[in-house]
């Protein structure tokens, strides 16, 4: 019934679709597997809620700056061509991959109004930064027959990472929480695995389909094994807090502190958008520099 979306997948390419790939974990074992980490999933989900903090005081700027559009309309096209590619290949079913997930997040943020739930979801997604960092060490383009599909494929794992960049340089409900503030990649990860062992899974099994590798392991995957799922659990557990924190780090010690890039005193801190009535409101704007810089929450 549903061949249309996944008859198309690329079954050269080893362990990406078919029975072996498919059998390759016993249904029992996987069973058991699942289990075991939906208890890990749901500790982590109400753990994780339970903890998180958003700011009390937010300052709500006008923010319709003309860099959040051009991002809206370039990452727009890209995802709009991507998944023109996957239907014409008859690969729909990889508009389920995490990468895809996280760039309708990111079209979100970039086009909502501020609120509460832009700043919860901006600091969620932040924990999604191993998708762009691995698709860009460990590239997946076999299945891609032509240079623009390919080339697609890079420039939406880059905007992925410039987007957030973008947002955090203005600020305002675009806030990240305190670095030793563990509470958002707690929530996070636990939506990942959730979306991962409770959503691919059940998609991939009847169609045979290894979606973000999650019915058998890459070729190169290093912890090829029964227990190779497991492992992932393990090293992405550790490796998405991580990017989300280091990326936090590089953001303040670019947009604070780096002279060529320094716009704002703390990460926090909010860029105006001014509308200058004439020209000489314009040139004091210019004189004064492109920012205001004004505290905006406390956790």
């Amino acid at each position: 019934m549903l061949e249309w979306a996944y008859d198309g997948v690329n079954r050269s390419i080893p362990r990406n679709v078919g029975p072996e790939c498919a059998e390759y974990l016993s249904p029992k074992y996987k069973l058991f597997e699942t289990l075991v980490v939906s208890v890990l999933t749901i500790y982590l989900l109400v753990k994780g809620y339970q903890t998180i903090k958003l700011p009390n005081n937010v300052k709500y700027v006008n923010q319709d700056r003309t860099g959040k559009k051009v991002l809206l309309i370039f990452m727009s096209i890209v995802l709009g061509i991507e998944i023109g590619f996957k239907f014409t290949s008859r690969t729909v079913v990889y508009i389920l991959n995490p990468c895809h997930i996280t760039t309708a997040i990111q079209l979100y943020l970039l086009a909502a109004k501020p609120s509460s739930l832009v700043t919860a979801l901006f600091r969620i997604q932040l924990n999604f930064m191993n998708g762009p960092v691995l698709a860009y060490m460990f590239p997946e383009t076999e299945s891609r027959k032509i240079f623009a599909d390919k080339a697609m494929y890079y420039l939406q794992h880059g905007l992925m990472v410039v987007i957030p960049y973008y947002l955090i340089r203005i600020g305002g409900v675009y806030s990240v929480e305190p670095l030793s503030d563990p509470s958002w990649c707690i929530l996070a990860y636990g939506l990942n695995l959730a979306y991962h062992w409770w959503v691919l899974q059940l998609a991939a099994l009847p169609i045979q389909v290894n979606l973000s590798h999650i019915l058998c392991p890459a070729v190169l995957d290093p912890f090829e094994g029964q227990f190779y799922r497991l492992g992932a659990v393990l090293h992405e557990g550790f490796l998405c807090p991580l990017l989300a924190k280091l990326f936090c780090i590089t953001s303040d010690f670019l947009l604070t502190k780096f002279p060529p890039t320094r716009v704002k005193s703390s990460i926090n801190d909010t860029i105006e958008h001014y509308f200058p009535h004439n020209e000489s409101d314009k040139s004091d704007n210019e004189r004064e520099g492109r920012s205001k810089n004004s505290c905006i929450h406390s956790d």
